[in-house]
């Protein structure tokens, strides 16, 4: 009876319908994802909400009503505004490069008045929604192979150069493989496919020889080898590796982990959250944890994929792709199985930058679910015009 209730003239467009077609179970685990992320935060923190636990629960909680909101945004909003929020997240970017701060050797933020903002994270969901719009108004034979190719690959190289400048790998590297996704979405001929993975070796040789940084490359022969500098450059994922192994099933409990309690463990609220979850938790709270953003994950494609436009399941299934990709990388920095590069665990991090923009990506998730019914006819475009 829901369905065809909404099938009736002007239903879906009433807000009451909209508010029970959000996937509340999915936003269920996103609180109860969250709600570990705090009270780690918490422990971590020497059992006090403050510095990092209390401003973490407001954040989320703003972000939260702003997800809901966003989720009632008709898909031809998202669809207009696009190339906006690219185009702005890029100016921002540029502008980094000329006035940006300078912290820790890194010029990633712009102060914008009294408030700091980072536009690289901007730059995460504004690739996604740019490609889907691009995608939704070509054919299949474009994004399969065609000359049509060097648009998105030079709107995905512009942001990842700017952000390498800064320097921010970690970023660069998300920006690029959320873009990839989003090609290989769109139809991306399996040969180009195949011939850019062979491609991989020599391009990271170079890359490693000739472009990147001093302290890039001895993160990557920490990795290989993070035993050789035991109190230095692999001091990060050694400690992050016993914080792992020390929990045990259950865990020490609350408070009691001596690797994130006792400072041993670097970044503990932030990019090695994960290592304080497993040895206060233990194996079963690191797997609780895994199994949420595996739900969220699923969920998220199954939402995507039932999307009656083009343009919704692309910028659905990219959202949720930047989503794993921050899972995947962390997960695997933290276990030492992957270069440390900066990236947080999201939702379970502290931070208010990532959280906005996952929280944003999954707001516009929720509004593919919500007006999946809708048809977004292609429109005449900029470059459509352009290769006439």
């Amino acid at each position: 009876m829901a369905e065809s209730a909404l099938t009736r003239p002007g239903q879906r467009e009433r807000y009451d319908s909209k508010l029970t077609q959000i996937n509340w179970v999915f936003v269920g685990l996103l609180i109860a994802l969250t709600g570990i992320g705090i009270l780690v935060l918490y422990s971590v923190g020497g059992m006090n909400w403050q510095p990092w636990a209390y401003k973490q629960l407001i954040t989320f909680a703003a972000c939260l009503i702003l997800m809901l909101g966003l989720s009632l945004l008709d898909l031809r909003g998202w669809l207009w505004l696009a190339y906006p929020v690219y185009g702005i997240s890029l100016l921002l970017l540029l502008a980094v490069a000329v006035h940006g701060s300078v912290s820790h050797g890194a010029k990633r933020w712009l102060d914008i008045g009294p408030i700091q903002v980072q536009p690289s994270e901007f730059m995460k969901l504004a690739i996604v929604l740019a490609l889907a719009r691009f995608y939704h108004d070509r054919d299949a034979k474009d994004a399969n192979f065609s000359l049509w190719l060097l648009i998105p690959l030079a709107m995905i190289g512009l942001p990842v150069l700017l952000v390498l400048k800064q320097p921010d790998l970690g970023t660069a590297v998300l920006i690029a493989l959320t873009g990839l996704t989003v090609m290989i979405l769109a139809g991306l001929n399996w040969r180009i496919i195949a011939a850019g993975a062979v491609a991989i070796i020599p391009a990271g040789w170079v890359a490693f020889k000739f472009l990147m940084h001093d302290y890039q490359r001895k993160r990557i022969l920490t990795f290989l080898n993070p035993e050789g500098d035991p109190s230095g450059d692999g001091y990060h994922i050694l400690q992050s590796k016993i914080g792992i192994g020390s929990g045990g099933l259950m865990g020490k409990g609350l408070g009691l982990g001596s690797q994130s309690q006792l400072n041993f463990l670097p970044e503990k609220h932030t990019d090695f959250i994960m290592a304080a979850v497993c040895e206060e938790l233990g194996f079963i709270g690191g797997f609780a944890v895994l199994f949420l953003y595996g739900a969220i994950i699923l969920m998220a494609l199954r939402m995507a994929a039932v999307s009656h436009s083009h343009f919704g399941k692309l910028a659905a299934a990219g959202a949720t792709a930047t989503f794993a990709l921050y899972v995947l990388i962390n997960g695997a920095m933290v276990m030492g199985v992957f270069p440390v590069v900066g990236v947080p665990m999201p939702l379970v991090s502290f931070g208010g930058s990532a959280m906005l923009m996952v929280m944003t990506g999954f707001g516009l998730v929720l509004g593919v679910r919500v007006h999946r019914y809708q048809e977004l006819p292609k429109k005449d475009s900029f470059f459509s015009r352009l290769f006439e």
